[in-house]
């Protein structure tokens, strides 16, 4: 008993009272070599790593022996952090509790198996001029994965795919994206698979979706940070004498909200159930979450320039249902309609914390582009 309730005294000191990889309050494991408290999914994956490397034990329903308790006290998540996070590069993600579970799981096997952090040198797998992989890669019409070939260069400043999984030598790219419009999400439940992520940028005036995975999860997060620190490169020879820190935000950012609505057409027509991502100023709609290009993209203004979102639709609108609200742009009133009025509210909650931020100098650029689409093609833009 007594060695419990040192256990529970110590978890409340300085920095112990979260888990160590993720940040979740109230942690109610440990590993008694490592010197961490954690919550039950990062122990989950301690406990892939064998009790060599780490040995985690529950506080509460597990039995202590002083020499284990005295380890905890003599490390603790402060100090354990000092020791496997050393040398974390600015443009590695750290996790958090929210964050998708191959991001959460590579970085714990980052820390304490593979010890990523103890030195540069092991960090060349994402942190060199040129990396090439496979990937399997969603085919744009039919809808299968196949194994491409994909390239990132630091030189060039791309991110390219071939139509195969190897490449002759003077075989040119399928595709090649420049990095600086380049994003890349997490969406393992869109792709249906653990490792899925979505890496989208601009391609002919619109935004192009890119759906791959890898089966090596290891493999994945390795490339998600290869982009990450190849843009952060650009950024600090672009920007000498700003703040790495400052730098290294939004290398590549999450959707804030993704799900279905209903539309109605330009014309007050009958909605139509879109595939609705919100992506910071950018709002795009598809008619399958897993579609290449988007059948139309919103830009978010301020709300002093004409943009607002308000309950129910105007008088002049037919159709409605439950759940509907309107998106007011300077050139359209976008009438949707939600299933719930949770998902209707989280919509309007979302969308109006956008439209209340003011504009930066990226959000300028993107609405230019967005604008010079809809002068392109006024019907590509407010299509159905």
């Amino acid at each position: 008993m007594a060695e419990k309730q040192a256990l529970l005294d110590l978890q409340r000191q300085d920095g112990n009272g979260m888990c160590a990889d993720c940040g979740k309050e109230d942690p109610e494991w440990a590993s008694c070599n490592i010197g961490v408290f954690l919550c039950t999914e990062c122990a989950g994956v301690h406990r892939g790593f064998g009790t060599d490397v780490s040995r985690v034990k529950s506080i509460k329903l597990d039995n202590w022996d002083t020499d284990q308790v005295k380890n905890i006290a003599d490390v603790g998540n402060n100090a354990a952090r000092c020791i496997y996070e050393a040398h974390i590069p600015p443009y590695y993600r750290r996790p958090r509790q929210s964050d998708p579970d191959v991001l959460k799981a590579e970085w714990i096997k980052a820390k304490y198996s593979r010890k990523e952090f103890e030195g540069p040198d092991k960090q060349t797998s994402y942190n060199s001029t040129r990396k090439e992989g496979v990937l399997y890669k969603r085919g744009r019409d039919d809808k299968r994965f196949h194994k491409r070939k994909f390239v990132l260069c630091r030189e060039t400043n791309r991110l390219s795919y071939y139509s195969r999984e190897v490449s002759r030598r003077d075989e040119k790219p399928k595709e090649e994206m420049n990095l600086d419009d380049v994003n890349a999400v997490f969406v393992p439940d869109k792709v249906n698979h653990t490792n899925g992520m979505q890496i989208t940028y601009f391609h002919k005036g619109s935004t192009r979706n890119l759906f791959v995975y890898s089966d090596d999860s290891k493999d994945i997060v390795d490339w998600y940070h290869a982009i990450r620190a190849a843009k952060l490169e650009r950024r600090r020879i672009a920007f000498p004498d700003r703040d790495v820190i400052e730098l290294a935000e939004e290398l590549t950012r999450d959707f804030i909200l993704e799900g279905w609505l209903s539309k109605m057409g330009p014309r007050n027509e009958p909605f139509k159930k879109r595939w609705f991502t919100l992506d910071k100023r950018k709002l795009m709609y598809l008619e399958e979450p897993l579609n290449a290009y988007p059948k139309g993209e919103i830009f978010l203004g301020h709300k002093e320039g004409g943009y607002s979102v308000t309950l129910g639709a105007s008088e002049t609108s037919k159709n409605c249902t439950d759940y509907v609200f309107t998106l007011n742009t300077p050139d359209r009133k976008f009438v949707m309609s939600a299933e719930t009025r949770e998902d209707m509210n989280q919509w309007i909650c979302e969308l109006q914390k956008i439209i209340e931020l003011p504009l930066t100098p990226q959000d300028t650029k993107l609405g230019s582009m967005l604008v010079a689409k809809k002068s392109d093609s006024f019907r590509g833009y407010f299509s159905r």
